[in-house]
């Protein structure tokens, strides 16, 4: 988003970097005393006047129409009617076109609009015959030189499944399940087009994932084989109602789950996660503290509760198949779900209503949840890259600990942040500004005893995410 600091503050913000590094580029060393430029805990960086101009036009009453809009078409089932303009999956498509298409309307040209369109083969019985799937592709492109191939990819699933996933023709109104997810998605579309960052991010509504997550399957398996940088994904998947099955009652809490180690992790890295302690510093988990980071705060009024595992127990969703691309990506959900209002036949049973209808969603926390989403996009899309190539030398016994990794190209970067904790805690709980360098020794700080990352940091005081330092 294009709100730059004034020439003074930028001229501060590198001054202060500046007077933590050594002169003339060499390896910054840091005494075991708290340095002047050392701080404890998170920055906690409240939003920038135009983030909370942004979140506040994300609208609750706009989600409510795409849900009860989505909700209309009866069924959305990727087997159902493709060439009805009234019912079924191929009328739901085409809605959503249009309504991206309007979105983007008002971008310049700088978000454009495309239906992604291929053909999934059959797998009887599950699957009868080869069934087309599209997915609605908005790209909202980056303005930065540097960081437009940086892409963030943000998704809610448009299709719908009854208690059968084979019954395209029986009523499968998907409110929260995932009209939710592509409501939010949308909305955000529609905020954040207006808007100028300095990376790409892509909103999507995609096909099939309740066939086994074919739509998100194809876009991550296109956007690996066209080497796309995409640095992050979410997936919004059963964001809709704020009381579970439990009976509990929480609109102000969200669940984002992110793995650890990666399906099928390189031999050097496994070896290094086991022998180093980093199972829990995966670079989807590093994205997932991000947003813990930039979202808890009074403008969401929302917490954020990550979920160390990939997925809630026998389910999936459309981020997996980025993880095994090897992107990181992460999933938002409700924080207590309600089985009874998902993947069911529409009945009353035994005085229960079941089935996932819309007067079960409560479309305000939709929204707060959506608002959780935008604030992580914008700050992901104006920050710098994570740095590359972190690497912590572990070699010698000794007191000290020293990181290394390449320099940033992005033309506004002020420095890098170290930040570590101790092995037992599960969020960065110390930080140390350390200037624009490449290499820094921290002195008489055990690196048996802590885990340590890396971060950039712009003019501006935009954070990049951790990178976690491999084996040097």
């Amino acid at each position: 988003m294009n709100h730059q600091p004034s020439q003074d503050q930028r001229l501060t913000r590198r001054q202060a970097l500046a007077g933590a590094a050594a002169v003339g580029g060499a390896p910054l060393i840091i005494g075991a005393a708290a340095p002047a430029s050392a701080s404890t805990g998170h920055h906690g960086h409240e939003p920038s006047t135009e983030l909370r101009r942004m979140l506040r036009e994300i609208s609750a009453g706009n989600i409510k129409r795409t849900v009860m809009k989505l909700v209309s078409f009866g069924t959305r089932n990727t087997l159902s009617a493709q060439d009805d303009s009234s019912r079924g999956i191929g009328a739901a498509r085409d809605w959503l076109f249009e309504e991206f298409k309007k979105a983007a309307a008002p971008s310049g040209g700088r978000m454009t609009v495309e239906l992604q369109t291929f053909v999934q083969p059959a797998q009887p019985p599950r699957y009868p015959q080869p069934t087309p799937v599209t997915n609605v592709v908005a790209t909202l492109h980056g303005a930065q030189a540097e960081s437009k191939g940086r892409t963030y990819v943000v998704s809610g699933h448009y299709d719908s499944m009854p208690t059968l996933v084979t019954d395209f023709a029986g009523d499968a109104p998907g409110a929260n399940d995932d009209a939710s997810g592509v409501a939010a998605v949308l909305e955000m579309a529609r905020v954040m087009a207006t808007r100028t960052f300095d990376a790409t991010i892509v909103f999507m509504a995609v096909a099939g994932e309740e066939q086994g997550l074919w739509g998100s399957t194809y876009f991550a398996e296109q956007a690996k084989q066209q080497n796309r940088d995409i640095a992050g994904m979410f997936t919004n998947d059963i964001i809709g109602s704020s009381v579970g099955q439990n009976g509990i009652r929480d609109p102000y809490t969200v669940r984002i789950f992110a793995e650890g180690l990666a399906s099928v992790p390189a031999t050097a890295e496994a070896d290094w996660r086991r022998y180093g302690g980093g199972e829990t510093e995966s670079s989807s988990r590093q994205l997932a503290r991000f947003v813990k980071e930039v979202a808890e705060n009074e403008a969401t009024r929302m917490k954020v509760k990550i979920i160390y595992r990939r997925d809630r127990f026998g389910r999936g969703g459309d981020h997996i198949p980025f993880l095994e691309q090897g992107y990181s990506a992460a999933r938002f959900t409700e924080i207590n779900e309600d089985w009874r209002h998902q993947h069911q036949d529409v009945r009353v049973e035994n005085g229960v209503q079941i089935g996932d209808l819309p007067e079960f969603c409560d479309f305000d926390y939709i929204a707060r949840v959506a608002r959780v989403n935008a604030i992580s996009l914008a700050s992901l899309a104006i920050a710098p890259a994570a740095p590359t190539g972190a690497v912590m030398d572990t070699s010698g016994f000794d007191t000290d600990t020293t990181l290394t990794w390449i320099a940033n190209t992005e033309p506004d970067l002020a420095g890098y942040e170290v930040v570590m904790r101790a092995t037992t805690d599960p969020e960065w709980t110390k930080t140390i500004e350390v200037g624009d360098v490449t290499t820094v020794t921290l002195k008489n700080i055990f690196k048996d005893n802590h885990f340590f990352g890396v971060r950039a940091v712009d003019e501006a005081g935009n954070r990049s995410p951790v990178s976690f330092p491999g084996r040097a």
